[in-house]
C-alpha cells in the first residue's frame, strides 16, 4: 500500500497496570475510529515510568511476551483490523528482563518482538538496573499495511540503529518513548533538550528517506519531579514535520503517510546510492584511538 494511516497515542499513566492497559485499548479504539491502520503506543505504557529509582519491587511489573497484555491487544487488533505496536516490560526468565516492543498484525496475530538495544543509565533513568540489552538485533515487520521497524527511546539517538533498520527494508521507523524534564529545570534548557531530541530523529528520516513516528508519554510523574514532555511527532522523509503534539495534553492523532515518497526522496537525494560501505569498518570500534 502506498498510503497508510498511522495513529499515535500520547497519554498519561498511573500506578494501576490494568487501568493503563484499558486506557490504551480505549485510545486504540479511538484511533481506529479516526481511520488508523497502524497504532503505536508509547514506551512502557502499562505503568508509570519506574526507572527513576532502583527498586526490586518494580520487577513485579514485568510479564512474559507473548503474555496477558499482548493477549488483550491481539483481540483488539483482530476486532478493529489494526496493527498495534506495544512497548512492554518483558520478563524473559527468572532474573532476566528486557525493555521490549511487541508487534501485532491486523488479524490479531503476534508477529514478534524487538528488545531495546541501547540502555541508558542517567539520573532518573536507571534503566541498566532493570533491562538487559537486546539480543535479537534490529527488526523489521511486514504487516498488512506497511513494512516498518521499531526502535525504543534511547535507541533514537543512534544513527546506526536507524540506518540498519532502514537497510532491512523499513518504510517507517517507529520510536515508542518515555522522556521528560525535571520540573526544577529552566525553560531554555527544556527547549534545547526537546529540540535536540526531535532533530536527531528528523535527521534519521532525512538520512534514510523514511517516515519517522515518535510517540512519547506526557504528564507529571515521580511525585511531581518529572514532567514527561509529550511532543510526539511525525516526520516525512525530508525531515519536515507532518504533525507535532502538545507538551502537556493527551492526544490520539491519525496521519496519512504516502510511502511512495521514499523512492522520490531517495532518487533526488541519493544517499543510499552513494554510501561508501567499503570505508565504514572503523565504526565497529569503541573509539578510534589506535591503528
Amino acid at each position: 500500500m502506498s498510503k497508510v494511516h498511522v495513529g499515535m497515542v500520547q497519554m498519561t499513566c498511573t500506578a494501576n497496570k490494568q487501568e493503563n492497559l484499558q486506557k490504551a485499548i480505549e485510545k486504540v479504539r479511538e484511533a481506529a475510529a479516526k481511520g488508523a491502520q497502524i497504532v503505536c503506543l508509547q514506551e512502557l505504557f502499562t505503568s508509570l515510568y519506574f526507572c527513576d529509582v532502583e527498586d526490586y519491587a518494580n520487577f513485579e511489573l514485568a510479564e512474559p511476551i507473548p503474555g496477558p497484555s499482548t493477549d488483550a491487544l491481539q483481540q483488539v487488533a483482530a476486532e478493529l483490523n489494526v496493527v498495534i505496536i506495544a512497548s512492554l516490560f518483558e520478563k524473559r526468565a527468572q532474573g532476566l528482563y528486557h525493555n521490549t516492543t511487541a508487534v501485532i498484525d491486523a488479524d490479531g496475530s503476534y508477529l514478534g518482538k524487538y528488545r531495546k538495544m541501547h540502555i541508558p543509565d542517567d539520573p532518573a533513568y536507571y534503566e541498566k538496573f532493570y533491562f538487559t540489552p537486546g539480543d535479537l538485533g534490529y527488526k523489521v515487520w511486514k504487516t498488512k499495511y506497511a513494512t516498518f521497524g521499531v526502535l525504543i527511546c534511547w535507541d533514537q539517538w543512534y544513527p546506526e540503529a536507524a540506518r540498519i533498520t532502514s537497510l532491512m527494508g523499513a518504510e517507517i521507523l517507529f520510536y515508542p518513548t518515555a522522556i521528560g524534564w525535571a520540573t526544577s529545570q529552566d525553560a531554555a534548557t527544556n527547549e534545547e533538550q526537546y529540540n535536540a531530541w526531535q532533530t536527531i530523529q528528523r535527521s534519521h528520516a532525512v538520512a534514510n528517506g523514511v517516515h519517522v513516528v515518535s510517540v512519547n508519554r506526557c504528564g507529571l510523574e515521580q511525585d511531581g519531579a518529572m514532567q514527561f514532555w509529550g511532543g510526539s511527532f511525525i516526520s516525512n522523509p525530508f525531515g519536515s514535520l507532518l504533525y507535532k503534539a502538545s507538551h502537556t495534553e493527551e492526544e490520539v492523532h491519525v496521519q496519512e503517510l504516502d510511502l511512495s515518497k521514499t523512492d522520490r526522496y531517495r532518487t533526488h537525494w541519493p544517499f543510499m546510492r552513494d554510501r561508501r560501505i567499503d570505508s565504514y569498518q572503523p565504526i565497529t570500534k569503541r573509539f578510534i584511538d589506535e591503528g
